[in-house]
């Protein structure tokens, strides 16, 4: 495979909520209803533009919260924005508060992951005939994150920088033992349902993936505050969800036009099954994501 590795244009995808995009300043421009080898998004795919940046638009769950964490086409999700160009992803998601210092209503840029999930959720494009491994070490996209802190802050944000997120399957919240448990084991800061396995799935499409937390609720472990419910988790959305979105439209802005960062060649020597043993069927299915070696 080639190392050329020079600077790309770079085109932001946020996956959110069903109203992600339905802030002052976004212009649509088109929605697409996409198709890949993995089946459908979530939704159709909405095209944008904030002041002179392009920006693509995709809620998680679906137009009016229709999908459970479990059944996200998370797959489709990713190659689905990837196909439209998207080389950054900004993931915006409510979670639950471990750590006492982080208050409800604050936001998180998480540098690590836990996954706590069931292996019932697809989380590898390789597999039926083709084998490969990326590095997970670290999940998330360091110059990704650092542009999403620095937007937050300046959007009147409290942002807590680095922390580990804890991904659970759901759609039940935790039990106390097993809050308890996150809190000491794993020293978790925040807690989730749908970071696995997307971030997983963003590195193995070569795309800088970051997470913009906001941070509802004390899950069920904090002996003076109430345990998690989902009143309280869409409280504290609705009373926070103007800062979300002018931290979007931030991010949007701040982005540089250029980037040469390294998410970008995650897979470059991520194949080990020998070239003459992967199947025409395989190299049609992954053409759009790893292509751009086979071709060289």
């Amino acid at each position: 495979m080639s190392t050329a590795a020079g600077p790309k244009g770079v085109r932001l995808g946020v996956i959110g909520g069903s109203g992600v995009y339905e802030m002052e300043g976004v212009e649509v421009i088109a929605e697409y209803d996409v198709d890949t080898p993995f089946g459908k998004p979530s939704d159709a795919i909405v095209h944008g533009r904030i002041g002179e940046r392009e920006v693509f638009f995709l809620p998680r769950h679906g137009r009016g919260h229709r999908l459970l964490p479990s059944e996200v086409p998370y797959r489709a999700n990713i190659h689905g924005l990837k196909q439209l160009g998207v080389t950054h992803v900004l993931a915006v998601s409510a979670v639950g508060i471990m750590k006492e210092h982080i208050n409800p209503g604050e936001m998180v840029v998480p540098d690590q992951l836990f996954d706590r999930t069931k292996d019932v959720r697809p989380s590898t494009f390789f597999g039926d005939g083709i084998v490969g491994h990326v590095s997970m070490a670290d999940p998330f996209c360091n110059e990704l994150r650092q542009v999403v802190a620095k937007s937050a802050r300046g959007s009147g944000a409290t942002v807590h920088e680095g922390g580990t997120y804890v991904c659970m399957e759901g759609p039940q919240f935790s039990t106390r033992a097993e809050s308890h448990f996150y809190r000491r084991a794993v020293d978790a800061d925040i807690i989730g349902m749908t970071a696995i396995p997307e971030a997983k799935l963003a590195r193995e499409a070569e795309m800088c993936y970051a997470l913009l937390a906001m941070g509802t609720d004390y899950d069920c472990w904090h002996e003076e505050e109430e345990d998690v419910s989902v009143a309280a988790v869409l409280a504290i959305l609705k009373a926070n969800s103007e800062m979300g979105k002018s931290i979007v439209k931030e991010v949007v802005q701040q982005l540089p036009a250029q980037s040469a960062c390294e998410c970008q060649r995650a897979a470059q020597y991520a194949i080990i099954t020998a070239p003459e043993a992967i199947s025409s069927a395989a190299k049609a299915r992954l053409s759009g994501l790893y292509g751009h070696y086979w071709d060289q």
